[in-house]
């Protein structure tokens, strides 16, 4: 080999090594050991063999010849499988400076999160004697009856399977659920997270719009119709991107059109805890008898984003699928954690903490809305909303969603873009703009004095 590799080294990409004859007589060595060797030259990519013509110097390839690893092989080697969908940056743009203010992401401010309660109950959890014992695959028993009685509607800890956040829970979903190639039925606009999960488990997402009341029942019958689908994943309260609220009327409509069709309804109830003051209407699957609606909710969005606790809700055979899946792909959540929400949700501090939140959360949504209406007075806002995260804004007919979030990461403002929320085309130019990233109030109203800069610099919007 090392006989070989000299060789290799003298002569350039292309040229041609002298002959296995030559070399066995030069060499004194057997036919065998020249094979050999030059197969696993092969092998490596050094050299090239031509049946009939001889064996040649490869190309070099620059990582391995600046003496840097070389992964290119694996682009074989993963040739057939597709590639797993990004999941939406934080932040559209190149990086900010420091003195950026941030209406992108999904995450409370830390001044927004129970730093000193969440600390305090991880320390109890700590100290508990089987604090480091395994957990049950279902969750701590504590826990789920907990998640059960903030579901109400007769659901049992039996019917809760205790998830590692929200977005680990729809990727086990999606999979449990749905066959790969199989449509899902989706909002559109929808929380982008979903669309990456769903594809991730090779499933086609399929859009059914929505207005300002929520989900259209007859537009859902018609999508179950024309598509054959068996899976519809909706968000009924504090819709994101948007904040819509399913109307009452429209609530048991939805689950009767999933029912009918034969399908889940996967309600993810990510914004049950962010609500602005009003109470959250009641969840769909808490009048569910038939096991149509699995229900998602979880705790990361209202404490803090490494509150990675959450839990799925359903009945019937989808459960032991559920849990089926869980001792497949990690065994159990971690019990400390589990032990820590445990220790947070039964003490006074979290509701304390919920209903600061709720004060502090319209108070921003009403700032940042108010600024937006004086600073950019031609931007749609969907709605002010009764709960969440976020504001949706339809942009004027000639501003791009990439040129406003160009324009707004030079002025340092962080946004996200209304075209990854959309499973199929956009139907208009939108941004989403968040009011809980920020650090202060008086911030908001900074970045869309600095939008209203950024969006001059554009030009008047082509009508």
């Amino acid at each position: 080999m090392a006989i070989l590799r000299a060789e290799i080294a003298r002569l350039g990409p292309g040229e041609r090594l002298p002959s296995s004859r030559d070399l066995i007589a030069r060499h004194g060595v057997g036919p065998v050991t020249v094979s050999r060797a030059i197969a696993l030259l092969a092998a490596e990519g050094a050299v090239v063999t031509r049946p009939g013509s001889g064996t040649y110097v490869a190309a070099r390839r620059p990582h391995a010849a600046a003496g840097e690893p070389d992964t290119s092989w694996q682009a074989v080697a993963l040739a057939g499988r597709d590639p797993l969908p990004d999941r939406p940056d934080e932040q559209s743009g190149a990086p900010l400076p420091p003195d950026a203010i941030t209406l992108s992401g999904g995450y409370l401010h830390e001044n927004l999160q129970p730093t000193r309660p969440l600390g305090a109950a991880l320390a109890r959890a700590a100290r508990r004697p089987d604090a480091w014992h395994r957990a049950p695959a279902a969750g701590l028993s504590t826990l789920r009856t907990i998640f059960a009685r903030q579901v109400g509607g007769g659901i049992g800890p039996e019917d809760v399977l205790v998830t590692g956040g929200g977005q680990g829970a729809l990727s086990m979903l999606f999979r449990a659920v749905a066959p790969p190639g199989s449509p899902v039925l989706v909002e559109s606009p929808t929380y982008p997270g979903a669309l990456a999960a769903a594809r991730a488990a090779g499933l086609h997402p399929v859009p059914v719009p929505i207005d300002g009341h929520g989900l259209r029942p007859d537009l859902l019958a018609d999508a179950f119709a024309m598509t054959g689908a068996r899976l519809l994943y909706c968000q009924p309260t504090f819709h994101n991107p948007t904040g819509t609220v399913l109307s009452p009327e429209r609530r048991g409509q939805v689950v009767a059109v999933a029912r009918a069709a034969g399908a889940f309804l996967i309600e993810d109830d990510f914004a049950r805890h962010l609500g602005h003051g009003r109470p959250a209407p009641r969840p769909l699957v808490a009048d569910d008898r038939d096991g149509t609606v699995v229900h998602l909710t979880s705790l990361t969005k209202p404490g803090s984003p490494s509150l990675r606790i959450g839990a799925l809700v359903a009945r019937g055979p989808v459960m032991a699928r559920l849990l089926g899946m869980r001792r497949v792909d990690d065994f159990f959540i971690a019990r400390p954690l589990q032990e820590a929400a445990v220790e947070l949700l039964s003490t006074p501090a979290w509701d304390r903490h919920l209903r600061a939140l709720a004060t502090a959360l319209q108070h921003r949504c009403a700032v940042l809305a108010d600024a937006l209406a004086r600073e950019l007075p031609d931007w749609t806002l969907a709605r002010v909303p009764e709960g969440g995260l976020h504001l949706w804004l339809r942009l004027p007919p000639g501003h791009t969603e990439a040129a406003v979030a160009e324009a707004a990461t030079a002025h340092r403002v962080a946004v996200n873009l209304g075209r990854q929320y959309f499973p199929a085309e956009p139907t208009a130019g939108h941004l989403r703009l968040g009011f809980a990233a920020a650090a202060e109030p008086a911030d908001l109203a900074e970045a869309a004095r600095r939008l209203a800069v950024a969006v001059r610099t554009l030009g008047p919007a082509a009508g």
